[in-house]
C-alpha cells in the first residue's frame, strides 16, 4: 500500500465512526499522515466537544502513521493554493492537507465533498 494523507474531515469522521468512515481501511491507515496543522483542527474540535487535551491529542494521533510537521514549504504551497480554491472556500487547514498531499505526491482522503471538483495533480478521494 502506498501512502495516503488524511484530511481533518476524514481524520473525524474516522474518530466519531461517521459516515464514510469505513472507507478507510486498516491498509489505508497503515501508511497514513496528516499535517500537524490538521492535528490541531481535530484536537481542538475534540477539546470543544468536551476532551481532555492530552486524550483529545493521543486519539487524533492513533489512526496515523505520522504526523507530519507544517514546513515553509508546505505554508508556501497552501497560501499559493489559495487562488485555485477560494471559490470552493477551503480554509487554511484545507489548503496544508492539499499541501501535505502535493509534497509527498500522495493521495488524500476527506469528508469534504466540494474537493471533488479540484484538480490540482493529486487524487483527491472523497469517503462520503
Amino acid at each position: 500500500m502506498s501512502r495516503i494523507v488524511l484530511d481533518a474531515s476524514a481524520l473525524l469522521a474516522l474518530l466519531n465512526d461517521e459516515p464514510g468512515a469505513d472507507n478507510l481501511t486498516p491498509e489505508l491507515l497503515r501508511d497514513a499522515a496528516c499535517s500537524t496543522v490538521n492535528l490541531a483542527e481535530v484536537q481542538t474540535k475534540l477539546v470543544s466537544e468536551g476532551g481532555l487535551p492530552d486524550e483529545a491529542w493521543e486519539d487524533a494521533l492513533s489512526p496515523i502513521r505520522d504526523a507530519e510537521p507544517f514546513t515553509a514549504e508546505h505554508a508556501q504551497i497552501a497560501g499559493s493554493l489559495v487562488a485555485q480554491t477560494r471559490s470552493l472556500g477551503l480554509s487554511l487547514g484545507d489548503r496544508a492537507c492539499l499541501a501535505l498531499a502535493l509534497t509527498l505526491k500522495a493521495p488524500v482522503y476527506t469528508a469534504d465533498k466540494s474537493w471533488k471538483n479540484l484538480r490540482l495533480g493529486v487524487k483527491i478521494h472523497v469517503i462520503r
